[in-house]
């Protein structure tokens, strides 16, 4: 929360807004605890410091990979990147060690194909761009180096696209454990087609997606 004192005539800020969340803009005058705002929508709206954050002018307009490095981790700072990176089809950030996607609603096979699976592979965490690959290659190794157990959890509201999620870190996951077949079907194959199964348990119809069995 913002405090009072923190913002002075000219300081460029993030203020709530009914109809879009958040709207920037430029403090024209400070009344103590009350800030009157110029907004570059056009409006101009009175404001409590409370509702207020300081907005980032430095930041690259196509927003940073790893959210850790804005200069100011706030709700309104980490909506407008991940904004600004969906707008380059960027779908994928990180913040830290976690990973934050945005539902794209459409198909993109090309970021999840065997190649894509070849560049993850053995690849440093943070070395390529954020990826479902990335995170599972990442519990993969430390399994495999040091021996230790790895879990990888998937949250998120109705509809935000855990499954596709969960299916892309069990399609990574399978096809690091080899390829080896069993009565005509791949190891890949045999783990991504129990996925339903996995699904049906737990899973319910909500007023947002219907999971039900």
């Amino acid at each position: 929360m913002a405090s009072m004192g923190r913002f002075t005539v000219g300081s460029h800020v993030w203020v709530e807004d009914a109809d879009v969340a958040w709207i920037d803009g430029l403090v024209e005058e400070v009344h103590g605890d009350e800030l009157i705002i110029n907004c570059t929508s056009g409006k101009k709206v009175t404001a409590n410091v409370s509702s207020v954050y300081p907005k980032d002018v430095e930041v690259k307009r196509s927003g940073v990979e790893d959210m850790t490095r804005l200069a100011y981790l706030h709700e309104p700072g980490v909506l407008r990147n991940l904004k600004s990176r969906y707008g380059m089809n960027e779908i994928y950030t990180y913040t830290g060690n976690i990973l934050i996607a945005v539902n794209p609603f459409q198909r993109l096979p090309h970021l999840y194909n065997d190649h894509m699976m070849e560049m993850y592979k053995g690849a440093e965490f943070g070395e390529l761009s954020p990826h479902p690959f990335a995170m599972a290659d990442r519990a993969y190794r430390l399994m495999m180096n040091y021996g230790i157990s790895q879990a990888i959890l998937v949250s998120g509201e109705s509809g935000a696209g855990k499954t596709e999620s969960t299916k892309m870190l069990m399609q990574y996951l399978a096809f690091m454990g080899g390829k080896v077949e069993s009565g005509g079907r791949s190891v890949q194959q045999q783990v991504l087609e129990s996925n339903p199964v996995l699904e049906a348990f737990g899973n319910a119809k909500t007023v947002r997606n219907n999971n039900s069995r």
